[in-house]
């Protein structure tokens, strides 16, 4: 069985850490990405705000070393899901199966005037590039704003504001700053009614203003203004920006997508091509777009592809389930929690408390090890 994985993504990498722990060399695996390592998105904020150092959050592929995969550091160019192969600027690889994980990409030129007069947080390079855009930053306007819907981690935008409200108090300039929310949802995060009160109630204690049902359509790098869909405007001193979000144009161009993403079978992620699975923030399967889903949907496809390998059936289907730390600055996180599938939506909060700060390092450096093999703390 030769399996050809698009992706080291959360996804991609519980997939291939799944089939190699039962399988090993029984099992071909090739795990193909275009950058060195992986980030985790909540690393991103901790560069940012100058809890970590880039390189402590960086995890180099190199390290994966698991029997039966290979990984090999390329752009994938071209997508065939009929003859499940893909070319790749190292060469062609073929599967008899084929999982797409390579998330959505980010298009700064979408929004006009971003590039000129905004910062974005949401690519690895923009997040560690915003540590020294908010060490220089000496108090004014502050606007972050979510360029489009949907787009992945729907709490980091809330987050982001609450730790630089943190970030102003300490260094003495909240008082000649304003904060501004802008985003194009009736509440911080759609699917939990009650993280999302929580949050309004944070902002409201904080001073940080909440736009919600608004977005932001472009920037004015002249006058420093964001011009808003309902030709609103807000002036800045500092924006910085979610990007809009798109699938991968490989993707695209590879005939699979329908309004944009993969559609899939939101139980067994299965795409319309036989052979061929969608897994994580490129595949629409009706969950938010976060990397603990994406884990949840590599892991479900590890059993389905080992299935095909042992030659026996499966009950194995996705259930919807994510699990996410929200920071609320002050050192104190809650624990959302969302089932998506089954009779009914359900989901809890817990905290926020600093109980849970334990359980954030514990999330990250489990992960590392379970898919690096090597011990990492998450700080």
């Amino acid at each position: 069985m030769r399996v050809l994985v698009l992706g080291a993504g959360f996804g991609g990498l519980e997939l291939t850490t799944g089939l190699s722990a039962e399988f090993g060399d029984e099992v071909e695996i090739v795990l193909i990405d275009q950058s060195d390592a992986f980030v985790f998105g909540f690393s991103k904020l901790d560069v940012m705000f100058g809890r970590s150092a880039p390189s402590w959050v960086r995890h180099p592929y190199r390290d994966i070393v698991k029997p039966g995969v290979r990984f090999v550091q390329a752009t994938v160019r071209s997508i065939d899901p009929v003859a499940k192969c893909a070319e790749t600027d190292a060469g062609r690889f073929d599967g008899d199966v084929i999982v797409v994980a390579l998330g959505a990409d980010l298009d700064l030129a979408a929004t006009p005037g971003l590039l000129e007069a905004g910062h974005e947080f949401y690519t690895v390079d923009g997040a560690f590039a915003a540590r020294d855009v908010l060490a220089g930053f000496e108090g004014g306007r502050v606007i972050i704003g979510v360029l489009s819907t949907p787009y992945k981690c729907p709490p980091a935008p809330s987050e982001t504001a609450l730790l630089l409200h943190e970030e102003l108090v300490e260094r003495g300039l909240r008082d000649s700053s304003e904060i501004s929310l802008v985003v194009d949802f009736p509440r911080p995060i759609p699917p939990s009614p009650e993280a999302s009160a929580a949050l309004v109630t944070a902002f409201a204690e904080r001073g940080i203003e909440w736009h919600p049902r608004r977005e932001v359509r472009e920037l004015d790098p002249v006058r420093n203004v964001a011009i808003l869909r309902d030709a609103g405007e807000m002036p800045f001193d500092l924006f910085l920006g979610v990007p809009v979000h798109r699938a991968p144009a490989v993707v695209v161009e590879s005939g699979m997508t329908v309004d944009g993403w993969i559609p899939v079978d939101p139980l067994t992620l299965e795409t319309s091509f036989p052979g061929v699975y969608a897994i994580g923030d490129v595949a629409a399967v009706g969950t938010p777009r976060a990397g603990v889903f994406a884990e949840g949907h590599g892991a479900v496809v590890a059993e389905r592809i080992g299935a095909l390998i042992r030659g026996t059936t499966t009950s194995s289907h996705y259930d919807g389930r994510g699990f996410c730390y929200l920071e609320f600055g002050r050192g104190e996180l809650a624990l959302v929690d969302i089932t998506f599938f089954g009779e009914q939506r359900t989901g809890s909060l817990r905290g926020p408390s600093k109980d849970f700060v334990a359980d954030k390092l514990e999330f990250g450096s489990s992960r590392i090890k379970r898919w690096f093999g090597r011990e990492w703390k998450a700080t």
